[in-house]
């Protein structure tokens, strides 16, 4: 993907495996990574909310980095999560991230103290004017504890390689505002499962979920039908997969994808404390709903 380019379509985010000892399992991670790019996934994202970001030391993200790039092997377009709480470690995994073939990073502001808007902006710049490639914000206050206004996102976009906005708030009603403020030339894409449809009806390019380590072809589907404007079918499709696209979001995606993978007799490994297991009564509603789907 060259530094025009952008982004479309579904961008899957792979959970990151631990074993028993709570290391990363970087060959089963290699293995459900291929199976998102197999299943028709237009870019991977890995360390995401759903790679457990915040809870890898610095050589665990290079390591799942490194094998994001070598399983994908080109195919499609990789955005890699470069997100730290300094500036200075950002900056760092987003260049390894350009250095191992990565097509894009995604930052989400973090941070123990909360950050003005100029502290966001010049923590954007200088990222932005260490690496080459493009750059997705981030918007999502709940993980991050900062929401990105609409003003703060279009200020962004004045950094040249800032091209994308990755919007997870689940207001809708920002989704039509970002659309009027920032102009169709600007990529943004939906982050909040519950709002895939509402979001793409909205402009967004894309969507970024987990969902596709369960339900692939139903988050392919749903987006085909956007781009045929078969606004009936994406209807009915979305309304198939709604109620478990809400289910993953209110349940923590490391530990909902996890669960869901084994139901379905899928290998996933562990998570690393303090994340726990899905509880028993949610397992077995999960089971329900992915039994819902033809095979």
């Amino acid at each position: 993907m060259s530094k025009t380019e952008t982004l479309k379509g579904i961008i899957a985010y792979p959970i990151t495996p631990f074993d028993t000892e709570e290391k990363v399992d970087i060959d089963l991670f290699k293995t459900l990574t291929d199976r998102l790019v197999i299943s028709g996934s237009h870019a991977i994202a890995p360390l995401g909310s759903t790679g457990v970001l915040p809870y890898l030391n610095d050589a665990e993200k290079e390591a799942v980095v490194e094998a994001t790039i070598e399983v994908v092997a080109g195919r499609i377009p990789v955005v890699a999560g470069v997100s730290n709480l300094t500036t200075e470690r950002t900056i760092y995994h987003a260049r390894f991230a350009e250095s191992t073939g990565a097509a894009a990073v995604m930052i989400i502001p973090m941070s123990y103290w909360k950050l003005t808007e100029d502290e966001v902006f010049t923590h954007y710049r200088k990222v932005a004017e260490a690496i080459s490639i493009p750059i997705m914000a981030y918007n999502n206050p709940a993980t991050g504890g900062i929401d990105m206004s609409p003003a703060l996102l279009k200020r962004l976009l004045e950094i040249p390689n800032v091209t994308m906005i990755k919007e997870s708030t689940g207001d809708v009603q920002r989704m039509h505002y970002l659309r009027r403020v920032l102009g169709d030339e600007v990529a943004f894409f939906n982050g909040s499962n519950p709002l895939a449809l509402a979001a793409f009806a909205a402009g967004a390019v894309g969507w970024c979920t987990a969902a596709p380590n369960l339900i692939p072809e139903l988050n392919l589907a749903l987006y085909n039908a956007i781009l045929a404007n078969d606004l009936t079918g994406a209807r009915g499709l979305y309304d198939r997969q709604s109620e478990l696209l809400t289910f993953i979001t209110a349940n923590g995606l490391p530990r909902t994808i996890a669960a869901g993978l084994q139901i379905q007799g899928i290998e996933s490994g562990l998570l690393r404390s303090p994340l726990a297991p899905l509880g028993a009564a949610d397992i077995a509603k999960l089971r329900i709903l992915l039994e819902s789907f033809p095979d």
